[in-house]
């Protein structure tokens, strides 16, 4: 498809710089998309539209403070490593800047010395594999010397890093945060369990598909960065029992989407596994998993808009998306968010 056919127009001012107050008091559109009509709520309003029976599909990656600015030995030039995947003991896969200086045996220095990350490999668009040389426990030096990477459009500094994590993360690994699930409190949680709703988790380290823009004018030439998802027996006999049974299942968030669907699409079930999947879902794709989608908003021509589009059409998603505009919802990582269900539900 035409990658315009994802184009709108987005004043400046409605990307959120900032989260909201409280968690649960961003705005909520609700929308079905078989009837093709929206209400205008508040988050804090989500569990209305949950059923008794319900899986909730949540992603528990936590996001490491993967942003190092450095200085490049000998020469002394200023050089940003952003971490996205650890590929092996202590190396790492990382989008470089200035990538052209940034040559095998380069050095790089972090906190005058604590952190050495030496390239190892060249690979494209700006793509190193770095080996950390430190003392101590990595995690424990990146702590002290990264930052949060928050994405290119946020200009405003975070006072409180725990925003930048939803509150149920656990496991560390992620380049990025899965935005969707920000809104949601242990208050909301609660609510839906006593509402009968079954919550489980899966894991997905979010990685450079974040922050690589769609650069091809067809979306067939587009290729997804592979990504690591991971999903328990328990939960894949959970999900499987809730197929069986006809209960709806409902992910928070596109890296949930994407692996509940890379999951099914490759099994005919759900199961159990860790695996890599770079699953790029745009309209033509036949949704097999999710029944509900809780998504935030999403930037112009990009791959998370066409995930949703084929969710729910893309003329009626731009639709939504011009109301949205229209009543000044907040857009992006920090911004407002959306529950899509059916007439079925």
């Amino acid at each position: 498809m035409d990658i315009n056919l994802f184009d709108f127009n987005l004043p400046e001012e409605l990307i959120a710089q900032h989260p909201s107050d409280k968690r649960d008091c961003s705005r909520l559109l609700a929308i079905n998309k078989d009837t093709h009509t929206y209400e205008d709520k508040h988050f804090y309003d989500v569990v209305d539209y949950f059923n008794s029976g319900d899986i909730l599909v949540r992603n528990n990656t936590k996001v490491i403070p993967a942003r190092l600015l450095g200085i490049k030995e000998i020469t002394g030039a200023h050089c940003e490593l952003l971490l996205l995947k650890e590929v092996d003991k202590d190396i790492w896969e990382c989008l470089t800047q200035p990538a052209k200086s940034l040559k095998v045996g380069a050095r790089v220095s972090f906190g005058e010395g604590k952190l050495i990350g030496e390239i190892v490999q060249e690979k494209e668009e700006g793509l190193r594999l770095v080996k950390m040389h430190y003392q101590g426990v990595f995690l424990e030096v990146l702590d002290a010397l990264g930052k949060m990477p928050l994405p290119p459009y946020i200009k405003e500094q975070l006072g409180d890093n725990s925003r930048y994590q939803t509150v149920y993360a656990k496991h560390e690994g992620s380049a990025a945060a899965p935005t969707a699930g920000f809104h949601f409190t242990e208050e909301i949680f609660s609510k839906l369990k006593a509402k009968g709703v079954t919550i489980v988790d899966i894991t997905l380290h979010i990685g450079l598909g974040t922050f690589r823009p769609v650069k091809v004018n067809d979306t067939k030439d587009h290729v997804m960065h592979s990504e690591v998802y991971e999903i328990s027996e328990e939960t894949a006999n959970i999900l499987n029992n809730a197929k069986k049974n006809h209960q709806r299942i409902v992910a928070v968030g596109t890296t949930s989407v994407r692996t509940l669907e890379a999951n099914i699409s490759k099994y005919g079930v759900f199961k159990a596994t860790r695996e890599p999947t770079n699953i790029f879902i745009e309209p033509g794709y036949e949704y097999k998993a999710v029944d509900v989608l809780i998504t935030n908003f999403h930037l112009p021509k990009s791959t998370l808009i066409m995930l949703v589009s084929a969710f729910m059409g893309r003329e009626f998603t731009l639709e939504v998306y011009q109301h949205a505009i229209d009543n000044k919802y907040r857009f992006f990582s920090f911004g407002d968010s959306m529950i899509i269900y059916g007439r079925k539900d």
